[in-house]
């Protein structure tokens, strides 16, 4: 089967513990998944079947939308409640107009340090395998958007008890790929001179991809059980319309040549190199392509090709 499920990952197991998980229950070899989420994290997670497995890196540069718990005045090794206790510093007299103002100065381009638990690779591999084996690697700066942060709430620990100087704030994150909400939180709290890691993140959007819309791994498994798998499964056009990939439809002429990689007439008013999904007269998909202007023509031409099947 060829096509991407919406997964509600649940809190616990890592992604590619769900990707095995599907593999197994579709009884399939070919399957990936797009971005990964932490195994604290829960919410939208696009698994790829098949031939979709092509188009990943095409969904994994869909903006974000996370809806993060923190702790303040608590600062760990890994950036979440995973991790072991690094720091603890008193965060009582940090207000909600305080942890506002500092939380939404990181709003913008912003240059950001993947955590040391992270999957980014060093040398061949995973920084968390390095961590893991004492090897502390610094990883190198990238920059990234944040492009909101939404106070939700801000108020004292669930456990105020046994921590009373701490601090919990819930926030709602949209921003670029490749950021890690880990190393925002982590910066919130350097900023606030207290410390802070996440306590709980859920990641509900992936473009248009939304949590609401997504299938849990219980409704996964009875569906195939029952034969209805294909009632979850979208085709590769839909999940790339869902990523907000723009469409090109080409004439009966251009078909050919498009499917042997040749640059095509187009006709795409959007912005000049944005990447547009190639669709034949019927609607079919035929690839991936970079629309292009030449002489104030509009032209498109493959990068990949999936084939009209797709």
């Amino acid at each position: 089967m060829d096509g991407v499920i919406n997964v509600d990952k649940p809190s616990g197991p890592t992604s590619h513990d769900v990707v095995d998980f599907i593999r197994r229950i579709v009884g399939q070899k070919r399957v990936g998944h797009a971005g990964t989420l932490d195994p604290l994290a829960s919410g939208v997670l696009i698994v790829c079947l098949g031939k979709a497995t092509r188009i990943v890196e095409y969904l994994m540069s869909s903006w974000k939308e996370y809806r993060v718990s923190m702790v303040l005045g608590v600062e760990t090794d890994t950036g979440d409640a995973a991790g072991q206790v690094l720091t603890e510093r008193d965060a009582s007299v940090v207000t909600q107009e305080n942890f506002e103002k500092v939380a939404t100065a990181f709003v913008g381009e912003v240059d950001q340090v993947p955590p040391l638990y992270s999957a980014v690779k060093h040398g061949g591999k995973r920084l968390y395998q390095l961590a893991r084996e004492g090897k502390v690697i610094q990883p190198s700066p990238r920059k990234v958007t944040i492009y909101s942060i939404e106070v939700i709430s801000f108020d004292g620990c669930q456990n105020a008890q046994e921590k009373p100087w701490t601090r919990q704030a819930e926030i709602i994150v949209r921003c670029s790929s490749g950021t890690y909400i880990r190393s925002l939180c982590v910066d919130i709290g350097k900023s606030l001179g207290c410390g802070a890691h996440v306590s709980a993140l859920r990641r509900t959007c992936v473009g248009k991809f939304k949590v609401e819309n997504a299938v849990t791994l219980n409704q996964l498994e009875a569906a195939v059980c029952q034969g209805q798998l294909g009632d979850y499964v979208l085709s590769l056009d839909r999940a790339l319309e869902l990523a907000e990939m723009p469409s090109v439809c080409l004439g009966r002429d251009d078909v050919i040549p498009a499917l042997n990689g040749r640059c095509v007439s187009c006709t795409f008013k959007g912005q000049d190199g944005a990447l547009v999904r190639i669709l034949a007269p019927d609607g079919s998909l035929i690839g991936v392509g970079r629309a292009v202007r030449r002489n104030g023509s509009a032209l498109v031409h493959p990068e990949k090709v999936l084939s009209l099947k797709s």
